[in-house]
């Protein structure tokens, strides 16, 4: 996997295709997003993995462990993730995962009908966590935009 934090706090995740397994560069990256103390979304438009390959035991252990040491972090910082699925059925069929992958991770996953779709969802969870704007030359009241 790939990230490319060009747009943060919007992050695109691709899958590298070099590489089938995380390694330490994408832990680093990771830690690199939570050190910010900033939210951000993941998104990715290659939707479901209709593989639904299984990793070596060894790599799910390490990614466990990872999650554990940062749950506090991850849970604090992402506010989500949203594919691109443009199948309704496959959005259907992921809602059951869905809801895994948000008690394993700690934030949840949301499905995107289109690019832009995913956009406005993201756009909706960042707004949700960012405090209140303040207007220019105004630091008595709050302004949500």
């Amino acid at each position: 996997m790939q990230l490319d934090i060009t747009d943060f706090p919007l992050v695109w995740m691709r899958r590298d295709s070099d590489s089938s397994s995380p390694d330490d560069a994408l832990f680093a990256q990771f830690e690199d997003l939570l050190a910010r103390r900033q939210a951000f979304v993941i998104l990715s438009e290659e939707g479901l993995d209709e593989e639904g390959h299984a990793h070596p035991q060894e790599e799910r252990k390490r990614a466990v462990l990872w999650m554990k040491r940062h749950k506090a972090a991850l849970r604090a910082y992402i506010q989500g993730m949203v594919l691109v699925e443009p199948r309704a059925a496959k959005r259907l069929a992921g809602k059951a995962f869905a809801v895994m992958f948000g008690q394993f991770w700690g934030y949840p996953l949301h499905f995107g009908t289109s690019r832009d779709d995913a956009l406005d969802i993201a756009e909706h969870l960042l707004r949700a966590w960012l405090p209140p704007r303040l207007p220019p030359g105004d630091g008595g009241t709050a302004v949500h935009q």
